[in-house]
């Protein structure tokens, strides 16, 4: 079972082996997990640290692909960045479903709706918080029901 710090390193792999028109973008991570280690370490993610790490990557990388710079691809154009974004959304999401999480799922719903208002605002500067206060929700941390 993989660590949750290895949570980009397995996100890496699984894009690379699905032979999708990213696959051959993929690269080799850099730098390691940020938010999914936060998610991880919260008491809702106890029993599957690195699912929720991973979960919580997938859905970073994917805002990373519509805002920012990704860690995982490189060489791909903006097309392909949105619907590669719009893929790794969708993957995180469905991790936490499958993890029975609706509260994360909820969370993270959330997060992606606004981070695009910010943006589309030019409220950038806030995006950072408002991911490490996800993270830590996803977890369990300070999320209504969640398990302390």
């Amino acid at each position: 079972m993989p660590e949750p710090a290895d949570a980009l390193v397995v996100l890496a792999e699984r894009l690379r082996g699905e032979e999708t028109p990213i696959s051959s973008h993929v690269v080799e991570p850099e730098e390691g997990p940020g938010f999914g280690l936060l998610a991880a370490a919260g008491p809702s993610a106890a029993s599957a640290p690195a699912e929720y790490a991973l979960v919580v990557e997938s859905v970073r990388e994917g805002y990373l692909l519509h805002y920012g710079e990704p860690r995982l691809l490189r060489g791909h154009d903006e097309d392909l960045a949105l619907l590669a974004g719009d893929y790794l959304y969708a993957l995180g999401i469905e991790g936490l479903a499958e993890l029975g999480d609706a509260g994360a799922v909820a969370v993270l719903a959330e997060l992606i709706a606004r981070c695009a208002q910010l943006h589309a605002e030019g409220r950038e500067a806030e995006v950072e918080a408002l991911w490490r206060s996800a993270a830590l929700a996803v977890g369990g941390e300070h999320r209504e029901g969640a398990s302390q």
